[in-house]
Formats: structure tokens, C-alpha cells, sequence
């Protein structure tokens, strides 16, 4: 049986939301970089009631849990801490980086993709994902890095490799032998249900006490739900 699952996100300018319902995915996006916090529940409350449903038959949250914008992952956790807590519904933390590779392999026969989003002070969050088995797979772990270090601590493999993301724009000399690509610039919710689902069936999900969103930088801090330390 399928389980029904809502995704959201908010960790860069876009915000997402997506609905796997029955075999079938429904899916709104919104660039709005100032307006996450005012958007994404009425998003939420638009793309459950065109099914016919209300967050109790939803079986699994999943979300955006990072890298990005501190602003835009911290909307994104609350917003679904609090759904969670309130409908008492397990969650499923999906790597932004992941699902911007996701989406390039659906529209790219390539061996990997390179993801990188722009983290302002001179760095990106980057990673280097695979294609096996029809999973998409990571190579080269989640960093925060200048993209000067980047190009000297890393070699990437050989084989045909498609670059996304925001990271890419802001550093053109970023590993500029590669090919660029639309699909997957941004992170979105739609693309956040594969992994969700591969957590489901691994048993992997996590509960609202045990939310940890993923910003890399390890000055930045996060704070449970008051009351629930």
C-alpha cells in the first residue's frame, strides 16, 4: 500500500510544497524568498484539499532539512515540527542537495551530478551524487566550502557529469568544464518524495523530538519546540 506523504520546503528562495497520494504526485511551487513563513501553510492547506484530505490522513511529513538559507531551514523545520506534533505523524528529513539531483537525473541520462547551492560569504554546500539502481546515491559528502578549496581538495571522477544549482551561477569558474543544467537549480518538494519513501521502507523515519536540520555551519544552532528540550 502506498503511504501518503506531504513534502515541503523552504530552505532556498523557492518554496514547495508536494502531495503523493494514491500513486500520484501533486506538486506547487511559489518564488517568494521574503514570503515562506506567510505562503507555506496555505500551500499545505491548497494541495490537501484538492485530494479531499486533512493532515490526519497524511502517513509521513517530509521536508527540506538543509543545507541553505538559516532563515528558509529554520521556517521549513518548525513549520513542519509543528504539523507533526499537532497530528502526532512521523517525519522524513531529505538532504536539498538530494533532491536537486533527483530532479537532474530525471531529465539528464548522466553518471552523476554535481549540486552545489550559493552559501554567500564566498562558499557553496556541495555534493556529488550517483545514479544506482535507480537510487540517487552520494559520492562526495554535504560540505560548506570556498569553491577554490573545493576545486583543489576534490577530483571528480570520470564520466559524464551535469552541474545544478545556484552555487554554480554565483561561481562561474566553479569546475567550469561542466555542463550546466535548469533542472534541479533549486530544490523542490517534488522531488523530496523518492528519498522519503526509500526512508520509509528502511525504517528510517524520525519523530518531531528528534529534528536536526542541516546547516553545515557549525556556528549556527538549533532549538527544539519550548517545553520539549
Amino acid at each position: 500500500m502506498n503511504k501518503t506523504i506531504l513534502a515541503v520546503d523552504t530552505c532556498t528562495e523557492l518554496c514547495s510544497v508536494a502531495l503523493s497520494h494514491n500513486g500520484e504526485i501533486y506538486h506547487q511551487e511559489f518564488d517568494a524568498p521574503r514570503e515562506h513563513s506567510q505562503r507555506l501553510l496555505p500551500m499545505v492547506d491548497e494541495i490537501l484539499k484538492t485530494q479531499s484530505l486533512k493532515i490526519k490522513d497524511v502517513d509521513v511529513l517530509a521536508f527540506g532539512r538543509g543545507p541553505g538559507s538559516f532563515t528558509g531551514i529554520r521556517i521549513c523545520t518548525s513549520m513542519v515540527q509543528g504539523l507533526a506534533l499537532g497530528a502526532d505523524k512521523p517525519l522524513a528529513p531529505v538532504s536539498t542537495l538530494a533532491a536537486m539531483a533527483t530532479e537532474a537525473f530525471e531529465h539528464h541520462d548522466c553518471d552523476y551530478v554535481a549540486t552545489a547551492i550559493d552559501a554567500r560569504m564566498g562558499e557553496v554546500y556541495f555534493a556529488l551524487y550517483q545514479k544506482k539502481n535507480d537510487q540517487v546515491e552520494l559520492v562526495i559528502d554535504e560540505q560548506v566550502i570556498s569553491p577554490e578549496q573545493l576545486m583543489q581538495a576534490i577530483t571528480l571522477p570520470e564520466g559524464d557529469i551535469i552541474a545544478v544549482g545556484t552555487g554554480f551561477e554565483a561561481y562561474e569558474s566553479l569546475f567550469a568544464d561542466l555542463k550546466r543544467s535548469e533542472h534541479g537549480r533549486l530544490p523542490k518538494a517534488k522531488y523530496m518524495i523518492p528519498d522519503a519513501q526509500r526512508l520509509i521502507t528502511a525504517g528510517a523515519l524520525t519523530d518531531v523530538d528528534n529534528v536536526e536540520p542541516i546547516y553545515l555551519r557549525n556556528t549556527v544552532t538549533w532549538k527544539k519546540l519550548p517545553g520539549r528540550e
